[in-house]
């Protein structure tokens, strides 16, 4: 797993004077890969998730995406290059309320092409509701919507799925449901970026990078994953000296097994 799908050079975003959301950040995913991402509120998750999503742009710095320099595209080649190679699951479901199951799975191809029924159809066989395609969003359950939601981010065969907290709404049964689904997303070839503070979520990942205000703060393979408490020690170790490789190491009770 060599090829690099999603890049991000020295990325930077300032929303006003004061509030700098990601400081010059960069980082690198592989086809196939799936990266988890984790940190606390406000280190700059859901940010980068939308640069890397062609749903904002950085004050400064670059993102490629699938060989693409997206952050050159004008807004009309950007919208058209998401809907081609980008797939998105959110905390809120965002479904249309009066329509069905299957023209909100349709609705997404309309803005993408022609809109094929038998494709919707098939993708939510896929996701197990084959027998609720008629049926509109306030007569399912919430994790039937989150699949339905995962219906849509599918019928346009992105190569990369974006999911931001997906499990969030959901009680755990609901839950374990959809991170199913991702699984075999993953083992059929998508590249999966997650978006997650949950521990024990971000672990499913190959690979879990840490943010901190703005920063990456942890790069590394699951096994080796520091824990909260963990980094809190690191962090206060940062304060008075660089961090260095035998820290890491001294911190053993901490890592992800």
């Amino acid at each position: 797993m060599t090829n690099t799908i999603i890049r991000t050079d020295n990325l930077v975003k300032d929303y006003d004077a004061k509030t700098r959301a990601l400081d010059g950040m960069s980082l690198s995913a592989y086809d196939g890969e799936w990266l988890s991402i984790m940190g606390p509120s406000g280190s700059g998750k859901t940010t980068l998730m939308n640069i890397i999503g062609c749903l904002d742009r950085p004050s400064k710095g670059s993102v490629f995406v699938n060989g693409t320099e997206v952050t050159a595209l004008n807004q009309k080649k950007l919208t058209k290059f998401r809907r081609e190679n980008i797939g998105f699951i959110f905390q809120e479901f965002h479904l249309v309320p009066y329509l069905t199951a299957l023209e909100n799975v349709m609705l997404a191809m309309y803005f993408h092409s022609i809109a094929v029924e038998e494709d919707a159809r098939v993708v939510l066989e896929k996701v197990g509701l084959g027998d609720r395609l008629d049926h509109i969003p306030s007569h399912l359950s919430g994790g039937e919507q989150q699949r339905v939601a995962v219906a849509r981010a599918l019928v346009n065969e992105p190569k990369i799925i974006l999911a931001d907290e997906p499990t969030g709404n959901l009680d755990q049964k609901n839950g374990k449901i959809i991170l199913d689904l991702l699984k075999s997303l993953h083992d059929e070839g998508h590249t999966i970026v997650l978006i997650t503070h949950d521990i024990n979520i971000g672990n499913l990942g190959e690979r879990i990078i840490k943010l901190v205000d703005g920063k990456i703060f942890a790069d590394t393979k699951k096994e080796g994953f520091i824990s909260d408490s963990g980094l809190e020690i690191l962090e206060k170790i940062g304060n008075e000296r660089p961090v260095n490789m035998g820290d890491l190491e001294n911190i053993k009770v901490g890592y992800i097994r």
